[in-house]
């Protein structure tokens, strides 16, 4: 590790001008915080999920880290060469098609459109389904050729990382780190089976929301039966999508004691993506660490020409527009409702859009191929956020203080919406049925209810108010578990257990058999005594 320049050698100047630097170097090779540069295997999820992933994997190569990140020959983001990592590109392919998701996100949308009657949605989600199975088969097909694949996992053996750092939205990194025992720390939302807390925490239908299903903590007795039966419409996709495929490879290289889900919730850390300003209160664990907003940050400055665009502006004022990375063009009728609805406000716009220019375009209205979001939602003349509900940009409207319009599609969006909507902070509008007028009115709506600026302020508030900002605590818990080879003394071992003990129901029902027993032999005792008395 370099200091500086070499010390000067006489001992009467060192320690005059170098005695408290050399008190503050002690004091840091003393400390037991310091890690020399670990080793970390990275296995991301592709898309958007290797956005929020590549901030922790840059932040670890700062901090001296030597990380190696292992990827399928046809990523869509995760590069081969970068300067912050090392990559492992295995010659096979994950499943993940870019095409064909964009495909489906506009299928969807000209479905909702159109009006389409419920069996055609019906089938649209069972072709979604349909994709994730083939998808998670096409994975597990891969794990088993590395696997399989003495050389390889001799390499990875030999390298001695200290850690595997994964997303458990597919399996292939927690598989990866259960062979070659190694401690594992999760970057985690979403687990093969569902939301993350669902898979470790106890989570009670009655207060704890299914996703999805569009309820807060705080449910009727209808909408408790609506939770349960979402709740059932999801187990009943995971008995379809993940069963099949996890259950006979997880038996085949793990034997056939061991459940899959018995890998993911063995994991030592779990860095989870939201924090309760997003999720409604409920249980947790000790070992869920949150950690929502780690990729947030104080805004850049802007190019001149965008400046100079959002200055133009005065005090309207700037209203941001995107709708990630799946759609990048809407419909035509769509495109140019909206276009017309922002020619009538006197804020500007600029609006990530690459489809066909709209006819009815104001000259209030930048249209871009890629926008600076974080930057542009930082500036503190953007008025709106109008998203589609990734996790990610509602994060950075929270980090922000910016207060939303959604026009949400498919997966989580709804949800994270839904969310929003119930604390206050944004307006949500249906696909299938927007038009200028309705998002006119909504825009309109919450640009001039200071309700909803106010509600996100204070969201912001809470959210930044922590002691320790969130990226530096994932590090700090990635680094813990290199320090400590592991984190068990934070892990339940609950999911070792049945249900029916995790549920106690074997000790209840030995309870009722010996009650039962005693008021029998009670019964016995009396009807003897009696006869005798007799």
């Amino acid at each position: 590790m370099n200091f500086g320049p070499p010390l000067p050698s006489h001992p009467i100047y060192t320690a005059k001008m170098y005695g408290p630097a050399l008190v503050a170097v002690a004091m840091l090779l003393c400390s037991p915080l310091l890690v020399q540069g670990g080793k970390v295997l990275v296995v991301p999820v592709d898309g958007s999920h290797w956005i929020n992933m590549k901030v922790i994997v840059e932040e670890l190569h700062s901090r001296g880290h030597e990380v190696t990140v292992l990827r399928p020959f046809d990523t869509w983001y995760v590069k081969v060469d970068s300067p912050h990592y090392k990559s492992l590109t295995i010659n096979s392919s994950f499943g993940f098609d870019e095409k064909q998701f964009g495909g489906y996100v506009m299928k969807t949308l000209n479905l909702r459109r159109q009006g389409a009657s419920i069996w055609a949605r019906l089938a649209l989600e069972y072709d979604l389904v349909q994709q994730f199975y083939q998808m998670n088969k096409q994975v597990l097909k891969v794990m088993g050729e590395v696997f399989d694949n003495e050389q390889l996992m001799q390499s990875l053996h030999d390298a001695k990382y200290d850690l595997v750092l994964t997303d458990p939205a597919i399996g292939a990194g927690v598989l990866l780190a259960h062979r070659l025992r190694l401690p594992l720390v999760l970057n985690v939302r979403w687990t093969v089976q569902g939301e993350g807390h669902m898979a470790i925490a106890p989570s009670p239908l009655s207060y704890v929301p299914i996703p999805g299903s569009l309820l807060t903590d705080k449910m009727t007795f209808s909408q408790r039966v609506q939770n349960l039966l979402f709740y059932f419409f999801t187990w009943l996709q995971i008995q379809y999508v993940t069963e099949p495929n996890y259950k006979p490879f997880v038996h085949r290289y793990f034997g056939s004691d061991v459940h899959y889900m018995e890998l993911f919730q063995a994991a030592d850390i779990w860095l989870m993506r939201n924090d309760f300003t997003f999720e409604f209160p409920r249980p947790t664990m000790p070992n869920v660490v949150y950690m929502s907003g780690f990729q947030c940050k104080p805004p850049k400055p802007l190019p001149k020409e965008l400046e100079d665009f959002v200055q133009s502006s005065g005090e309207h004022g700037v209203i941001v527009m995107t709708l990630g990375t799946l759609v990048e063009k809407l419909p035509e009728d769509i495109t140019e409702g909206i276009a017309a609805a922002f020619a009538q406000l006197p804020q500007k716009v600029i609006w990530r859009h690459k489809g066909k220019k709209p006819s009815t375009l104001g000259n209030n209205t930048l249209i871009l191929d890629w926008l600076p979001q974080n930057d542009l939602l930082g500036h503190p003349k953007t008025r709106l956020f109008v998203a589609h509900g990734g996790t990610n940009g509602m994060q950075e409207a929270i980090y922000h203080g910016v207060p939303l319009v959604g026009l949400p599609l498919l997966f989580d969006q709804p949800d994270n919406f839904f969310r929003m909507e119930a604390r206050g902070v944004a307006k949500v509008l249906d696909f299938g049925t927007v038009n200028q007028e309705d998002f006119l009115a909504a825009v309109k709506e919450v640009l001039y209810d200071p309700s909803y600026t106010e509600k996100m302020k204070k969201l912001s508030s809470l959210h930044r108010d922590k002691p320790m900002k969130p990226l530096e605590l994932a590090m700090f818990w990635i680094e813990f578990v290199m320090r400590h080879k592991g984190a068990a003394h934070l892990r339940t071992e609950s999911y070792r257990m049945s249900t029916i003990q995790y549920h106690s129901i074997d000790v209840v029902g030995f309870l009722l058999l010996i009650l039962s027993l005693t008021i029998t032999l009670h019964d016995i005792v009396r009807v003897r005594c009696v006869c005798v008395c007799v």
